[in-house]
């Protein structure tokens, strides 16, 4: 029983013990601003202080409300494309049941990249696979195999195959032509030839307007007279029986 009451004692934070001989100046002092000294009102400093550190602790950190923005860089058509640096394009493939990726390289368009990618997937799963162009088959260069070094020597030919100093050794020199009345120049301006067209000679307008102007200076015809059949006496003997 004295233990019990021993225990309870120490935990209630209003009991006053008794002070002991040995007891030093320091314990004197907390002990008449502790709550059981009636007399003494308690620090508010102090209870500030320890409220204050007790929320630090107790508050967990807030964070931050909302999905976090990231800016997209995949290309909206083609597959494995992605924008980087302004201009720069660059692509990556993931290879087969791994997670690894094989580093294509970087390309002035957004075509080069996606011809790349067709390299690179042609190489991995053949002509099943998916394409960003549906003649790649047939015009980008095949890898030797499916290695990433391989991988790579092949998609660095697309510049060569696919460069823009390709595409302008292909033009072809054409001569202008006249296409409804435009003439397409080598300059690549349109001049406009001159015709003139009386439409209203044509359709004969000025006649059908003048018609169109007497018509309403004329007065309408007036309403002929009319009857009405309920007046009209029409009498027909009929036999529902015939002789």
């Amino acid at each position: 029983m004295d233990v019990t009451m021993k225990k309870v004692e120490s935990e209630s934070p209003y009991y006053c013990s008794s002070s002991s001989p040995s007891s030093t100046s320091s314990e004197s002092k907390l002990s008449s601003a502790s709550p059981c000294n009636p007399n003494s009102p308690p620090d508010p400093s102090s209870w500030h202080a320890e409220t204050s550190k007790k929320v630090v602790v107790l508050i967990p950190h807030k964070r931050k409300a909302g999905r976090k923005k990231f800016r997209e860089t995949r290309h909206p058509v083609y597959r494995g494309v992605r924008q980087r640096n302004g201009n720069k394009w660059v692509c990556e493939v993931r290879e087969p049941n791994k997670k690894s990726r094989i580093w294509l390289g970087t390309y002035p368009s957004p075509e080069m990249a996606a011809r790349a990618h067709d390299v690179a997937v042609l190489a991995l799963k053949g002509t099943s696979a998916v394409f960003n162009f549906p003649d790649s088959v047939s015009l980008l260069p095949v890898a030797n195999s499916s290695s990433a070094a391989d991988i790579r020597l092949a998609a660095s030919k697309v510049s060569s195959v696919f460069g823009p100093s390709s595409s302008s050794s292909s033009r072809v020199e054409t001569k202008p032509c006249l296409v409804d009345g435009f003439v397409k120049t080598e300059n690549n301006v349109d001049e406009v030839k001159t015709v003139f067209f009386d439409e209203e000679a044509f359709y004969n307008m000025p006649v059908f307007l003048d018609s169109m102007a007497e018509a309403l200076l004329i007065t309408p015809p007036s309403m002929k007279r009319a009857f009405d059949w309920d007046e009209v006496d029409c009498e027909t003997d009929l036999t529902l029986w015939t002789d």
